[in-house]
């Protein structure tokens, strides 16, 4: 379900929190759908349970998940204004990340292709996980 590159310079909790995240936003992960508890995930996964743990808190803080005290962790409805207030954060920083590479030389045409990748990755990654999420079902 989850898969965490170890020779990654990201660290492991922000890769898995990362990989949440996504399958909630392609609806992989439904609202309110249990997520696997801390110690199944860390030992399917052979990390620390701190840093599922981690993983976990941070998304909760950011709204895609929520926790019920005895039961576990579950997928979050998506709330609009978080989402606003969350795509107002990322944009801000896209425009910081764009002035420093202009500032660097990074032309026009390489930002407008920068775009059409990451959406070719996009639709790629959300047909991988369709596709995955199918064949598990079965």
């Amino acid at each position: 379900m989850f898969q965490l590159d170890i020779r990654s310079r990201k660290p492991l909790y922000e890769q898995l929190v990362d990989r949440i995240k996504e399958m909630v936003i392609t609806n992989v992960l439904k609202q309110d759908e249990q997520l696997p508890s801390v110690r199944v995930l860390s030992s399917e996964l052979t990390v620390n349970p701190n840093t599922v743990q981690r993983a976990y808190r941070e998304l909760e803080q950011q709204g895609y998940i929520y926790s019920v005290k005895g039961k576990g962790n579950f997928v979050a409805a998506i709330n609009e204004s978080n989402v606003k207030e969350q795509l107002n954060d990322l944009l801000a920083e896209i425009q910081k990340l764009v002035a420093e590479a202009i500032f660097l030389g990074l032309t026009k045409e390489e930002l407008v292709k920068i775009y059409y990748d990451a959406i070719n990755r996009e639709k790629e990654e959300t047909t991988d996980a369709s596709s995955k999420a199918n064949n598990e079902e079965v």
